[in-house]
């Protein structure tokens, strides 16, 4: 890739739909759920041979960084911003954009997550270079994904009149999550994509549509630059940053730009691991649909079941239950039904409610 390309990972989430495993003291980025590896180190590795580690930022909190810079020491420590707080992707953006614009006014910038999974790394490479081909003539460019079924956990890109550049197309509307009909009417019609919520584009196109679009955010970031100093290191920007607004780059940015290009991932076996439900379809269940994380599972007559628990001690005995996802980490226990799992975050935010930090 030229030297003016640079992959952004947003990695300070808590991922709260994977409670309770994922936790506090153990973000959903940094458990270890696939092969043995932690989705951050899974999503460093997807750009390997493609960006050098020099050139991959690593937005997060402060409470994150340790813990991701043990799972991958080769990203400098340097190439960590630090959000003070969550304020929602469209400041995060906004933040990466300037710190890069002033390392280099001409630099492209890739914004990645860390909680996909993607089968076919080599297509994806594809798919950044041929983004990064595009987004050098100041459109905004979206990674889209080609539904599966009719989901109403995604939100959807309709795509428009085909693009200049052979396999893109012009965005016609990005649209929020929809109820199932709506979905089915998605799926049948073949030019909605799930938004797959990777982005590429070039630091000044972005800047200037959240210059356009969000004044108020967009002065926030000018105060951030005024803390970024030639060596690279940022001051004090806890005061600046909690003056600004929550909103996420969709809402804020995407669903009102004037320039925006999609291309299509093909074969990409892309996943958002966003609940355990998708669990899933990412891990190979077994003959009986069960998938089993747990060193000793007594099993009787079950089927269809998500099963763990991180104590290496502890047997668990299931017998004739169907569809069940349970989960047992340290003092808490999930039992959830198949399929109910998105209302995980009810759970969470109940324990918040209740100031119950203990099991968070």
């Amino acid at each position: 890739m030229k030297d003016n390309f640079f992959a952004v990972i947003m990695a300070g989430g808590g991922g709260t739909r994977l409670w309770p495993l994922s936790r506090k003291s153990s973000p959903k980025q940094l458990l270890k759920l696939i092969g043995g590896k932690s989705l951050f180190q899974i999503a460093v590795e997807r750009l390997n041979g493609l960006v050098e580690t020099d050139h991959i930022y690593v937005v997060t909190i402060q409470s994150q960084v340790a813990m991701l810079h043990t799972q991958v020491p080769s990203i400098p420590m340097g190439n960590y911003l630090i959000e003070p707080k969550p304020k929602g992707t469209a400041a995060v953006v906004g933040f990466a954009a300037e710190y890069l614009r002033k390392r280099d006014p001409n630099a492209v910038m890739a914004v990645l997550t860390a909680d996909h999974v993607m089968e076919n790394t080599e297509n994806f490479k594809e798919l950044l270079k041929r983004a990064a081909d595009i987004a050098d003539t100041n459109t905004l460019v979206t990674i889209g994904i080609k539904p599966e079924f009719a989901s109403t956990g995604f939100g959807y890109i309709k795509a428009g009149a085909k693009h200049s550049k052979k396999d893109a197309y012009v965005v016609e509307k990005f649209v929020e999550k929809p109820d199932e009909k709506t979905a089915r009417k998605y799926l049948k019609n073949g030019d909605y994509f799930w938004n797959s919520g990777m982005f590429i584009w070039s630091v000044k196109a972005i800047l200037l549509e959240i210059e356009r679009q969000m004044p108020d955010l967009y002065g926030h970031i000018i105060h951030v630059s005024e803390k970024i100093m030639p060596d690279g290191r940022v001051g004090d920007i806890n005061n600046i940053w909690e003056a600004i607004e929550p909103e996420t780059i969709d809402y804020g940015i995407m669903e009102g730009a004037r320039d925006v290009t999609l291309i299509p991932a093909i074969d990409l076996g892309w996943k958002d691991l966003g609940s355990w439900d998708s669990l899933f379809s990412i891990l190979k269940p077994d003959k009986r649909g069960n998938i089993e994380l747990a060193p000793r599972v007594l099993n009787i007559n079950t089927n269809n079941c998500f099963i763990q628990t991180t104590n290496a001690e502890k047997a668990i005995a299931v017998i004739g239950i169907d569809g069940l996802i349970i989960v047992d980490h340290e003092n808490t226990l999930l039992i959830c039904k198949k399929g109910n799992s998105q209302d995980v975050k009810q759970i969470v935010n109940s324990l918040k409610d209740e100031n119950l930090e203990q099991f968070l």
